[in-house]
């Protein structure tokens, strides 16, 4: 309105007709309003974000129909059909070669540092070296040493670790090396002593270490030591034996 009080006042000065511009500029301006009403930011993010009818695609509606077809299938003949779609397809000449595990001839394992002097671990070391996986786990599990519950756990996941991983028979796996090693830190505290003066306290950690390998059994053994024994059984037969006596007794006997 102001630009058309503008050109009123300069027709007025120069006295010319006034009554197009007036009417043009004032269609001018209905029309820019008219154009300024039209665009409505609201009415735009609802015709941007507004849910659309989506197109059908192909590939989606023929997996749709399988999985359709399939819920219409007994529990055995689904099972069949998803067998046959995840097998590969693979010619007679083109045939996936046999992978033969590599068996191996031993297995270490150890624990991790805890508090407990190498001296005191060293003796259940003995205590399990030579003897079946089997046997050294029950051994563990009735000592009442405070160390044997870990050593315990320690000679069970080596004996699954070796079953496992090394394709190894769990029937004939024995403790065939145990050892003990002192940790890397061992922690140093003073110990107040008498008259002012102080020692030093070493608290000691160790750990032990096995190796597994695969030996006789323990009926096997124990099937050797009675043939040892029974070997050793001098019979006083009808025919001299050709063996040394055996404690013999003394020359005179009263």
């Amino acid at each position: 309105m102001q630009s058309v009080a503008r050109q009123v006042r300069c027709a007025n000065r120069l006295g010319t007709p006034v009554q197009f511009r007036i009417a043009s500029s004032c269609i001018q301006w209905q029309c820019q309003r008219r154009a300024a009403s039209y665009y409505n930011p609201l009415q735009w993010i609802q015709e941007k974000f507004a849910p659309k009818a989506r197109k059908a695609d192909p590939v989606e509606e023929k997996k749709r129909g399988e999985q359709e077809k399939q819920g219409q299938q007994s529990v055995f003949e689904a099972a069949v059909s998803h067998e046959k779609q995840a097998r590969p397809k693979t010619t007679s000449a083109e045939s996936a070669p046999t992978v033969i595990k590599k068996r191996a001839t031993e297995h270490k394992y150890s624990t991790a540092n805890f508090k407990i002097s190498h001296r005191k671990l060293n003796m259940i070391g003995r205590q399990i070296s030579g003897k079946p996986i089997d046997h050294a786990i029950v051994q563990m599990q009735f000592s009442e040493k405070r160390a044997t519950s870990r050593i315990k756990s320690m000679l069970a996941t080596a004996k699954l670790h070796a079953t496992a991983y090394k394709n190894m028979d769990p029937s004939k796996l024995i403790v065939s090396e145990a050892w003990v090693t002192k940790g890397p830190k061992q922690l140093k505290r003073l110990e107040p002593r008498g008259r002012g003066k102080f020692g030093i306290r070493v608290h000691p950690d160790s750990r032990m270490h096995v190796i597994l390998r695969e030996g006789k059994t323990f009926e096997q053994l124990k099937k050797e030591q009675r043939e040892r024994r029974l070997r050793r059984i001098v019979s006083a037969g009808l025919v001299r034996e050709d063996v040394p006596l055996r404690n013999p007794a003394r020359t005179w006997q009263w």
